[in-house]
């Protein structure tokens, strides 16, 4: 059998970008995921209470070299928590910074999954059509908002436009302030930075958290070494936040996840059901005392 290559390969619908190699894609994917069921008693069946997810709406991210990662949201990272929080009685509604589709690299779709490919058809429509979160984003901090938590999915595809969105910010403030949850891993922690925008850097809204997120050492070794993404990131998500007062407590990718107040945060796919056994029981729980 021949050896898989370690060069990342050429996208052939955009200029200068690239995807995974193949040899990464055999040690980084899988067709199934380790979803055995869910783990709470009895879902939520008050209707009420939503969750608001946002995911990324641009395919590329750019590389020092130039190149063009083509990435988005990682959809065991998008669609496990997911299933853990809908089948918690927890509909789901989807939003872009855009109002267009969520991109999702289907190079690592678990195609072989029943649970979370029948998850996936279910949310499809929301997913190609998601609301514009400008446009719900009153309603969505609203006095009477209807979303007990936000959920921003990971992939590097999140490392474009959400730390930088006002938008974003408004949405993270709001959450904290009325102790909605912020539930995220991977590259999604990202979006945390959203919090930074024209504040002075003692004053990040997270400052002092605990939380998990993919390693720098392995965006800057490991998926360099083996072809995973066609250059090095213009920038490193843990040392971004580190700078900001976060504590990062991931070092691996292990399938840690870590609540610190209304903060939910994992590691790396491996972390995706984890994350989402603990969304699921977190809010079934907030639902009790509201």
């Amino acid at each position: 059998m021949a050896e898989l290559s370690k060069v990342p390969v050429r996208d052939r619908a955009e200029h200068n970008a690239y995807f995974p190699s193949d040899y990464s894609l055999s040690v980084y994917t899988s067709k199934t995921t380790d979803f055995d069921g869910v783990k709470f008693d009895a879902p939520y069946t008050g209707k009420k209470y939503k969750v608001l997810m946002v995911g990324s709406d641009e395919r590329y991210v750019q590389m020092k070299n130039g190149k063009l990662f083509s990435t988005g949201n990682h959809p065991v990272e998008t669609l496990l928590p997911m299933l853990h929080m809908h089948e918690a009685g927890f509909e789901i509604d989807v939003a872009t910074l855009s109002g267009n589709s969520v991109k999702l690299e289907m190079w690592a779709m678990p195609e072989e999954d029943t649970a979370v490919m029948d998850l996936y058809n279910t949310y499809l429509p929301k997913l190609e059509q998601p609301k514009k979160l400008a446009d719900i984003l009153e309603a969505a901090t609203a006095e009477d908002s209807p979303y007990i938590a936000v959920f921003i999915p990971g992939g590097h595809g999140a490392l474009h436009a959400l730390p930088e969105s006002r938008e974003v910010k408004a949405l993270l403030q709001w959450a904290v302030k009325n102790d909605r949850f912020v539930v995220t891993l991977c590259h999604g922690p990202a979006a945390l930075l959203a919090a930074a925008v024209d504040e002075k850097p003692d004053d990040f809204l997270f400052k002092g958290f605990e939380m998990a997120v993919f390693p720098d050492a392995l965006d800057e070794g490991a998926n360099q070494d083996i072809g995973y993404m066609p250059g090095r990131l213009k920038w490193l998500l843990a040392d971004s936040l580190v700078k900001l007062g976060a504590k990062i407590l991931s070092s691996d990718i292990t399938g840690f996840v870590h609540k610190d107040r209304m903060l939910l945060t994992g590691d790396s796919p491996l972390a995706a059901n984890n994350l989402g056994i603990l969304a699921a029981d977190e809010l079934l729980k907030k639902v009790q005392t509201i």
